[in-house]
This record gives structure tokens, C-alpha cells and sequence, in this order.
């Protein structure tokens, strides 16, 4: 299966930065929120602590006894023991997923500082490398990401532009990127098109969806 056929098959965009991704022998949350389905989670990767993106609720939705919570130390909320504390640079096996934490922050505004060691991902599962980029603005350790796949956010005010994205997917260099974290909060849904329209590696462009 190619990238762009994978990404439409595989990874499903369930609004703002919620993604769920379906690999052959484990299912794989990022940023679970605001979730019209349940479908059980063998992975669940929490960028940062901001309630769009750790939502307890959410997880308590999709966790069985042996789905594994991983995130920074400030997301364990009442976890327990199935959560794995990570941090830029670290990575953990889960299974036949890899998931590597790397840097997610701002660098020309404070909502989302480097301080706080929040981190984005990149989760390896049936081959494929996915970048999830966290709440982050273009930054330096983009140029030393190897993904098969961005999902990247568009929607300015917390994160990167339409203008910034594009920008960034170039550093990245991706197979394909798919636009995110547009139209709930900051954004709007048309950010995804204005992001195909000017990036320069295959865009995927997603629908919210309840699956």
C-alpha cells in the first residue's frame, strides 16, 4: 500500500488535533477529544496538558485493562500505572508500535513554551513513520524529522498558519501532510484547502468524522 492510500485507509482525523490510527494489529489514539465513537485503544499518545488534547473523559472512553497512555509527566492525570512518562529525545515500544517524542513549542508566542518539555510524536506502526507535530510552530528539529507522513496544524493563533505550515512541511519533507487543528477553537475547515493549495509535498485532506 502507498502513503497517500495508507493515510485514507488508515488514519482517521476526528476533529482539532484527535487523531485515530488503524494498524494491522494495534489501534493507535493521538490527542483523543471531544470522540463520537469508542473504539478500544491499544495506544493513546497525549501531546501536552492543555484540555483540547488530555481529555480524561476521552480516554476513559476508549481504554481497555492493557491500553498503554503515554505523554509528559504534567499528563498523568489519574492514569495510574498505564501511563509512560516521555520526553523530547525518548521513545518506547508498545507492542509492534514505536512511538518517539520530539520537541512541540512556540518560539514567537508563550501558549505552548519549550520549557515545559511538551512533546509531538512520531508513531511507527505497519512500517509507516506518522509525525504528529503537537501544538508547535515551525521549529529548528524539523529539519531532522524523517516521516513518511505529517499531520501538521494549520490554524493559526496557538500554532502555525496556513503560511507557516507550508514552510515547515518543506523542512519536514514528508510523503504526504495532512492539515489539522482547524475549525473547533482557532481556524476554519476551508485551512485545509488554502494548506494544499500552497504546500509543497501531497496533501490529504481529511474530514472530521465519528467513525
Amino acid at each position: 500500500m502507498d502513503i497517500e492510500s495508507f493515510v485514507k485507509e488508515k488514519v482517521t482525523w476526528l476533529g482539532h488535533a484527535s487523531f485515530r490510527i488503524d494498524g494491522a494489529a494495534s489501534t493507535i489514539y493521538i490527542d483523543p477529544w471531544k470522540l463520537k465513537s469508542s473504539k478500544p485503544a491499544d495506544v493513546v499518545c497525549i501531546t501536552h496538558s492543555h484540555y483540547d488534547h488530555l481529555s480524561e473523559e476521552d480516554v476513559a472512553r476508549i481504554r481497555k485493562p492493557s491500553t498503554v497512555i503515554i505523554g509528559p509527566p504534567d499528563c498523568k492525570a489519574g492514569f495510574g500505572a498505564a501511563f509512560k512518562t516521555i520526553a523530547p529525545g525518548q521513545d518506547l515500544q508498545v507492542g509492534d508500535v514505536t512511538v518517539e517524542a520530539v520537541p512541540a513549542y512556540n518560539t514567537e508566542k508563550d501558549f505552548h513554551p519549550k520549557r515545559n518539555n511538551w512533546v509531538g510524536y512520531i508513531v511507527t506502526v505497519d512500517g509507516v513513520r506518522i509525525y504528529h507535530t503537537g501544538d508547535s510552530d515551525m521549529i529548528p528539529e524539523m529539519s531532522n524529522i524523517k516521516a513518511d507522513v505529517a499531520l501538521i496544524p494549520v490554524g493559526g493563533t496557538y500554532t502555525m498558519t496556513v503560511k507557516q505550515a507550508a514552510e515547515a512541511v518543506k523542512k519536514i519533507a514528508p510523503k504526504v501532510a495532512v492539515p489539522m487543528h482547524c475549525g473547533d477553537i482557532v481556524g476554519t475547515l476551508d485551512d485545509r484547502n488554502a494548506f494544499k493549495s500552497s504546500s509543497a509535498a501531497t496533501v490529504v485532506v481529511l474530514d472530521p468524522t465519528d467513525r
